[in-house]
C-alpha cells in the first residue's frame, strides 16, 4: 500500500489523526477566507469536526443558518488566532506564546463558544499582567467582559501607577480608559502632579493621532473631554501647582485663577471651581494591599457576587415575573430570531437572567413537519442593555431542552438595576422552528415588585411576548 492510503496505521492518537488532517486538508468540505487583505489567508476544515467543538459552527452547517456560500468570509479574526482554534478543536493543543496572541485567541473562542479555550486565554492574562500592559488587558477585559480580569487589571494599576504613567504604552489608552483611571481613590504616586503630567503626555499623543496641533490648547482640551476634570488640583500646594498645571496649555487663564483661589483659600473647595472639576481636597490612598498575579476571584465566588457602583450582589432567592399571554399564536422561525423588550421596576433589584419559551411541534402542514421527538438542541444569545443601548450583561445558551416548555437563561453575572429608570432585556434564537408567541400584559406585580413592560419602537408585541420571565432577587 502507498503512504497514501495507509497514513492512519503511524498515527496511534487521536490528535495525531486530527493534526494530519488539518495539515493535508484531506477530506475538507469547507473553506474559510480570514482576515482582510494583504493578510488574507484561506483555511479548510471538516463540517463534522468543527460542529462537534462548536454549537455555533453546529448552526453553521447543520442548522437553520446554514452558510451556502462555497469559501465562508471571516474577516473579523487575524489568520493566526483562527489557525490557532483550528489547531485547538483538531488536537486539544493551546499553545500560548504571547499577550498579545492569547487576546486574539480569546475573542476567537468567544466568537464560536469554546469555553474552555476562553478560560485557558484568560488565565495566561491573568499569570502576565505586569505594568506595561495591565491598561491594554483592562481594555481587552471590559470589550469582551470579562469582570474578573478587569478587576485585577485596575488592582495593578492602583498598586503599581508610576510604572504604568511611565510605560510607552499608557499614551496609547482609550479615553475612557484614562477616566477610569483618574476615578479611582487608590492609586500610587507621590502627587497629583504625576496624573497631571502623564494626561498631559496622552493628550499630545491623542492630538498627533487625530491630526490636531499638540501646540494649541483648544486641541489638547478637545481631545480630553471630561477627563482633564478629574484631576485632584486641590491636593497640590499653590506652588505645586502655579509653577506646574497653571503654566501649561490646557488650563486656560480663568481656569487656573480659580483653582489657585481655591487652593490658596482656608476653606478649598468652597469657591466656585470651573465647571466640571471636581472639588475633591482627599489625595490619592496608596493601597494597603499589593496585590499578586496569582490572586483572584475563585469560580464559586465568581458565579453569585459582583461588584456594581460599590454594592456586593449575592446570590439569593429567586423571583419569577412571569408575564402573563393574552393570546399565544406559533410562529415559524426560518433563521434567526431576534426579540426585545424595555422595562422598569418600583424598586432596586438583581437581575439574574430570563426565561424564553421552547419550540412547539408543528401544526400547520403549510410546512415542513417537525419530528416528534421529546428534545431538540436550543441555541441562543441574551443581553441585558440600559437606557443609552450599552451591555450590561448577556449569555450564549446552548443546552437541550424539552419541546413546550419554559428554559431558563442565566446571565454571566447578576446586575443590579435601578427603580424607575428603563432597561431592556433582548434574546437572539438561532435555531429553525416553532415558538409559541404572545401579546403579554404590559404591567405585572412579582412579590411587590412591579414591572412595567414596554415594547420596541417597531412595536411587535407579539414576538416581544417571547420574553416570558425576568428572573430576578432583592
Amino acid at each position: 500500500m502507498s503512504n497514501t492510503c495507509d497514513w492512519q496505521i503511524h498515527k496511534q492518537k487521536m490528535n495525531e489523526r486530527g493534526q494530519y488532517l488539518l495539515e493535508t486538508g484531506q477530506w475538507s468540505d469547507c473553506r474559510f477566507v480570514v482576515g482582510t487583505e494583504p493578510h488574507q489567508q484561506e483555511f479548510s476544515g471538516h463540517k463534522l469536526l468543527l460542529a462537534m467543538s462548536s454549537p455555533v459552527f453546529e448552526a453553521m452547517f447543520f442548522g437553520g443558518m446554514a452558510e451556502k456560500n462555497d469559501a465562508i468570509p471571516i474577516l473579523d479574526v487575524q489568520p493566526d488566532a483562527f489557525k490557532a482554534l483550528l489547531e485547538y478543536i483538531y488536537t486539544d493543543n493551546i499553545n500560548l506564546q504571547s499577550f498579545d496572541q492569547a487576546c486574539e485567541l480569546c475573542y476567537v473562542a468567544k466568537k464560536y463558544m469554546l469555553p474552555y479555550l476562553v478560560e485557558e486565554c484568560t488565565k495566561y492574562l491573568w499569570e502576565d499582567l505586569y505594568p506595561k500592559n495591565a491598561c491594554r488587558a483592562y481594555e481587552f477585559a471590559k470589550l469582551f467582559e470579562e469582570p474578573i480580569l478587569m478587576e485585577k487589571c485596575l488592582r495593578i494599576i492602583s498598586a503599581e501607577t508610576e510604572e504604568v504613567l511611565h510605560e510607552s504604552s499608557f499614551e496609547d489608552i482609550e479615553l475612557s480608559t484614562l477616566v477610569t483611571m483618574l476615578e479611582l481613590d487608590e492609586l500610587s504616586v507621590s502627587s497629583e502632579l504625576e496624573l497631571y503630567e502623564a494626561v498631559q503626555r496622552w493628550a499630545v499623543r491623542e492630538c498627533t493621532r487625530k491630526g490636531l496641533s499638540p501646540e494649541e490648547g483648544k486641541s489638547l482640551r478637545s481631545v480630553l473631554g471630561h477627563a482633564i476634570g478629574k484631576i485632584r488640583f486641590l491636593t497640590l500646594t499653590p506652588t505645586q501647582f502655579a509653577e506646574g498645571p497653571a503654566l501649561s496649555r490646557l488650563l486656560t487663564q480663568d481656569e487656573s485663577f480659580a483653582i489657585l483661589m481655591n487652593i490658596s483659600s482656608s476653606t478649598p473647595g468652597k469657591l466656585p471651581m470651573p465647571e466640571g472639576f471636581t472639588t475633591s481636597t482627599v489625595a490619592r490612598k496608596r493601597p494597603v494591599h499589593l496585590p499578586s498575579r496569582q490572586d483572584g476571584v475563585s469560580d464559586a465566588e465568581s458565579s453569585v457576587i459582583s461588584s456594581v457602583g460599590g454594592d456586593v450582589i449575592r446570590e439569593g432567592h429567586k423571583y419569577y415575573c412571569l408575564r402573563n399571554i393574552v393570546q399565544e399564536p406559533h410562529f415559524l422561525n426560518t433563521s434567526i430570531l431576534d426579540c426585545s423588550v424595555a422595562f422598569t421596576v418600583d424598586r432596586n433589584i438583581c437581575v439574574l437572567g430570563v426565561q424564553v419559551p421552547t419550540q412547539v411541534h408543528a401544526g400547520n402542514t403549510d410546512y415542513p413537519h417537525q419530528p416528534l421527538v421529546d428534545s431538540y438542541t436550543e441555541l441562543l444569545y441574551a443581553h441585558l442593555l440600559d437606557s443609552d443601548g450599552s451591555r450590561l450583561t448577556y449569555t450564549h445558551f446552548t443546552s437541550r431542552v424539552s419541546y413546550g416548555a419554559l428554559m431558563e437563561i442565566g446571565f454571566n453575572r447578576p446586575v443590579y438595576i435601578q427603580r424607575n429608570k428603563m432597561y431592556r432585556v433582548g434574546v437572539v434564537l438561532n435555531k429553525g422552528g416553532w415558538y409559541p408567541m404572545g401579546t403579554c400584559i404590559q404591567r405585572m406585580t412579582c412579590d411587590a415588585v412591579v414591572f412595567t413592560f414596554r415594547v420596541g419602537a417597531r412595536c411587535d408585541s407579539v414576538r416581544d411576548g417571547l420574553i416570558r420571565s425576568i428572573v430576578f432577587t432583592y
